[in-house]
């Protein structure tokens, strides 16, 4: 089916998002629910209709979005350009490039979110015992790719069980939002040669949906 460039811009948006969060909780210890629920909620998507209801209600990427046009104008949009976001996006980009030419961790990685979609029927998407599986799962199939994501934060949170399965789950999300991306016709190369496009697609997403 043909992608139009929002569909591309909310793709990238999601690893944007899932980044956002990792950094977040990394150097506060926390983040805002609404910001790490629809990354986690794209794990689960796998026949969607449309891209953007991979991350369910619309407008639900708003963060990912401002982050994204930080990073790329340069302008004080909420989040200005930080070359720790960019690191932990360009980083989920190749994991998942990677991930895509071991299919052995493709399959498990596929049964292990079956398995955790199962898991849903006792448990919120945001309960400790789902990020758990989640986390666990990372471990076991994106882990064990070369080079690691390396998270930088403060020690105190970083050392925390539970802020570890937040970053582990959300990297596991980035890694979907980065196989989206590739999917609707995006590389690493063409963040360049799509910028001023995906900028466009910015203003009308936010226009759209900010309040």
């Amino acid at each position: 089916m043909p992608y139009t460039q929002e569909d591309r811009l909310i793709a990238l948006a999601g690893v944007y998002q899932c980044a956002l969060c990792v950094r977040t909780v990394a150097l506060k210890g926390h983040v805002d629910i609404s910001l790490m629920e629809p990354c986690l909620f794209s794990l689960f998507q796998t026949d969607s209709d449309t891209v953007a209801a991979v991350f369910g209600e619309p407008g639900s990427l708003i963060p990912g979005v401002r982050a994204l046009a930080g990073q790329f104008s340069g302008k004080q949009v909420r989040n200005p350009r930080d070359l720790e976001l960019t690191r932990y996006v360009l980083a989920l980009l190749k994991l998942e490039r990677l991930l895509a030419r071991r299919p052995d961790l493709v399959k498990s990685l596929a049964e292990g979110i079956e398995s955790a979609r199962a898991k849903l029927n006792h448990f919120s998407m945001l309960h400790p015992n789902l990020l758990a599986h989640l986390a666990d799962l990372y471990i076991h199939t994106a882990g064990e790719i070369p080079p690691r994501i390396l998270v930088r934060g403060e020690s105190r949170h970083l050392e925390n069980p539970d802020n570890q399965n937040r970053i582990r789950a959300l990297l596991l999300a980035g890694i979907r939002s980065a196989w989206l991306w590739n999917q609707v016709g995006g590389n690493r190369w063409k963040i360049l040669f799509w910028r001023r496009r995906l900028l466009q697609a910015v203003e009308e997403y936010l226009r759209r949906y900010r309040h």
